[in-house]
């Protein structure tokens, strides 16, 4: 475990950040047909980070809006909201919940349970900080990335087509990345 005076994070600040979500976004990517990727996106719905002195101790509470789902094909996101997918009528959010935050080999990983379709499995994030900054009207925000590859089949996403040629049309593996900024609340 390290503690706070091996970290040095320029510009960290203690408190509680909330999502702007002007300045968000989630992007997936799965593999299609086994040979090219489907990109789509997610809106966000909150995430907030409470950060204490020392950044190992935070939380991260985090909601994605899965009926906003958009992959520049209005069939296909129609497919994705159903029940064959991810049945948004009864489950309408992804939602992560950290459980811990560690730093390993210089990168900080933020480990935590990922309830995608209302299936809860634990997924590891991890995080690239973007850095600190007071923007025009006086806020101070935080800009990270994160990210975690995920298999769609742990979370009750099993369908798929098989191909003529062998394989199937959607892969297992789902890349799942957030790039977010946040606002030190006051």
């Amino acid at each position: 475990m390290t503690d706070t005076t091996t970290l040095d994070i320029p510009g960290y600040k203690a408190g509680t950040w909330v999502l702007d979500p002007a300045h968000s976004e989630v992007t997936f990517s799965v593999r299609h047909m086994m040979i090219s990727k489907v990109r789509g996106t997610f809106g966000m719905k909150s995430a907030t980070i409470v950060a204490p002195e020392n950044p190992l101790e935070a939380t991260v509470e985090a909601s994605v809006d899965v009926t906003s789902v958009d992959t520049k094909d209005e069939g296909r996101d129609q497919h994705l909201r159903s029940a064959e997918f991810f049945d948004t009528e009864t489950y309408p959010t992804m939602d992560f919940r950290s459980t811990g935050v560690r730093l390993e080999d210089g990168d900080f990983l933020v480990d935590g349970d990922l309830t995608i379709r209302g299936i809860t499995k634990p997924a590891t994030f991890a995080l690239d900080f973007g850095g600190f900054g007071t923007d025009p009207w006086g806020n101070y925000k935080a800009g990270a990335t994160a990210k975690t590859v995920v298999n769609r089949e742990d979370f009750g996403l099993t369908w798929n087509a098989a191909l003529e040629t062998g394989g199937v049309l959607v892969g297992k593996d789902v890349t799942i990345e957030l790039d977010l900024q946040l606002a030190l609340q006051a």
